[in-house]
């Protein structure tokens, strides 16, 4: 893995070079696959623009179809900031393809990007400092959880938040972040060698042309589609991040096989996303799915709340977890699961039970307080959140 101990050190470019000989060869065989052992898909490779409805050029080359798929993806979004675009920063593209070990890596963005990079280079040694305008991070999950993170984050990291940049310079090897607090005013200049932007993404819609086909997009330039993945423009359908809906790999997944359904088969299902769950691969890690305790507030849905921390079960305590707990929100008169956040170890995973729980049956809380569960084991703190839930 590229850790020596005995004493400790760090190979980072062994680290470095091992994930991308994975994901570069995983990408060079589906390519290679393509271009040389099947006929059907075939692989056209290019920039593509639309010339006409559904007529497409690539290089030299031009497409007609009557059945259209755009899955074009996302890029990392650059803010306008002075100075910015010409003081050497990175974002995600770049950020596992360093050659050497930032010593000491300013973050701007406080999303789940900016969480999982910072722990990374962080647990190697790197003295990382997160800029986020917001006053947490990770604010599009569940406050409880949010605030959870940020004050366990903050621990091991430099957090500042509530800040807005304004202006960006860069001296030699070294950048300058000036930021801005929101209440006060005051300003402050933070020093690293490296810059890394983490604050969001943008469809990669505008090269496209759509205007030629009628497909239509939004105010963010995410492709518009209906319930079955369809655009305005007759079998035209997008999927995944170019769509906008949720901007994870497994929802390109579960949304391609709708894709196929509709537009190959003609089946016209509906894509049910009703129990997408998330996931940050961070310290501490965080999952969820469905709705947040806010949302359910906004909703006027009467529910019922179940909390328990990690330190309260067998395993939680032998782990001497002090952080970790799991939400467990429930429609009160069905018990019907509306949203479950985990933080802690093992959240990835421990979320699967409450995915599960929720496309089952009626998807009620049932489904997990009627399921034996392992002691001492981790899946025991959902259990004991969805034996205790109290009415709110």
């Amino acid at each position: 893995f590229g850790i020596h101990v005995g004493p400790m050190e760090v190979d980072f470019a062994s680290i470095i070079d091992r994930a991308c000989r994975i994901v570069d060869e995983d990408s060079a065989g589906i390519e290679d696959a393509l271009l040389h052992h099947v006929e059907n898909p075939h692989l056209i490779q290019g920039e593509a623009q639309f010339v006409g409805e559904k007529t497409l050029r690539v290089s030299d080359t031009t497409l007609k179809a009557e059945r259209i798929l755009i899955a074009a993806g996302t890029r990392p979004h650059v803010p306008d900031i002075p100075g910015l675009s010409d003081s050497g920063f990175i974002t995600s593209d770049e950020a596992l393809r360093l050659r050497e070990q930032p010593r000491e890596l300013i973050i701007l963005g406080g999303g789940y990007i900016a969480a999982e990079l910072g722990h990374f280079y962080g647990a190697l040694g790197t003295h990382v400092t997160v800029v986020h305008r917001r006053p947490v991070l990770l604010r599009h999950e569940d406050a409880d959880i949010a605030t959870a993170f940020t004050e366990a984050f903050s621990r091991n990291h430099t957090v500042i938040t509530n800040v807005t940049p304004i202006a960006v310079t860069r001296n030699a090897d070294e950048i300058i972040l000036t930021v801005q607090d929101k209440q006060t005013g005051e300003t402050r200049e933070i020093a690293g060698d490296t810059l890394l932007v983490a604050t969001g993404r943008v469809p990669n819609t505008e090269a496209l042309n759509l205007s030629s086909t009628g497909v239509q997009v939004n105010s963010e330039g995410f492709v518009q589609v209906n319930e079955f993945l369809e655009t305005k423009v007759k079998n035209i359908y997008a999927l995944g991040d170019v769509v906008g809906r949720f901007l994870y790999k497994h929802n390109a997944n579960h949304e391609a096989q709708y894709a196929y359904w509709n537009m190959v088969l003609g089946h016209k299902v509906p894509v049910d996303y009703s129990a997408m769950p998330h996931a940050v691969f961070s310290h501490p890690q965080v999952a969820g799915v469905g709705l947040t305790e806010q949302q359910c507030i906004a909703r006027k849905i009467a529910y019922s709340v179940g909390h328990q921390r990690y330190a309260d079960t067998g395993m939680g305590s032998a782990m001497q977890e002090e952080d970790g707990f799991v939400k467990l929100l429930v429609e009160r008169e069905s018990g019907k699961i509306l949203g479950c956040h985990i933080l802690g170890p093992e959240a990835p995973t421990l979320i699967e039970e409450a995915v599960v729980a929720m496309q089952s049956g009626k998807g009620t809380v049932a489904n997990i307080l009627h399921a034996i569960h392992v002691h001492p084991a981790l899946p025991e703190v959902l259990s004991r959140a969805a034996s205790g839930l109290h009415q709110h």
